[in-house]
């Protein structure tokens, strides 16, 4: 009944966090004391969470029980394949305010704000720059380090980024998926399609 009433009987002694379940408020606790009372068998992973071990296990196990009722797409947990419906329905319920863009994801949209705001929350620790996304900041990394993860397995042609990899796949399968819309004139990279399409003006 206290989910019904709003009542938030038990009380957090180390802060002001209150709940109305016991078992929320022992879950909370942990993070107090940093107990993770579940751990994985395979790979040793530690968590508070029961749940959150099901969904480590799957990881291992390769078990996706959330099925996809329009097409063939499974996942191992429930939040990636709401993310997919998404794709069917269309359904984008975060809007900029800026500037109009719409996201099926929450991260997305604040990912986004950062261009209006000009927050660049992920520092270098080896120089000054600074990025707005985790995944920028990693690829700045790789020129510290030099670490050029993706390879060609053709040719041995390496890079640190994966979309680099992709085009330069293209050169070997001929691939040119950009299409001219006036002309027969296709491209394997966007920019020569670009370069073409101002022959036309």
């Amino acid at each position: 009944m206290r989910t019904h009433t709003g009542e938030k009987t038990f009380k957090c002694d180390q802060c002001d966090y209150s709940t109305a379940r016991k078992d929320s408020l022992d879950q909370h606790l942990a993070k107090h004391t940093g107990d993770k009372p579940y751990i994985c068998g395979e790979c040793g992973y530690r968590t508070v969470k029961r749940s959150h071990l099901s969904k480590r296990i799957r990881t291992h196990t390769g078990e996706k029980p959330y099925k996809c009722d329009q097409c063939d797409y499974s996942a191992a947990q429930k939040i990636n394949l709401d993310r997919h419906l998404a794709k069917h329905t269309g359904d984008k319920p975060y809007m900029c305010g800026e500037c109009g863009y719409r996201t099926a994801r929450k991260s997305y949209l604040v990912n986004h704000m950062r261009i209006h705001t000009g927050e660049k929350p992920y520092k270098c620790d080896q120089c000054d720059y600074s990025a707005p996304l985790k995944s920028t900041l990693k690829q700045h990394l790789a020129k510290h380090t030099g670490d050029k993860p993706y390879m060609c397995g053709e040719c041995g042609y390496r890079t640190t980024h994966k979309s680099n990899l992709s085009r330069h796949m293209k050169t070997h399968t001929g691939e040119k998926p950009y299409k001219c819309d006036q002309c027969d004139y296709s491209a394997g990279r966007k920019y020569a399609l670009d370069k073409h399409c101002k022959t036309h003006r």
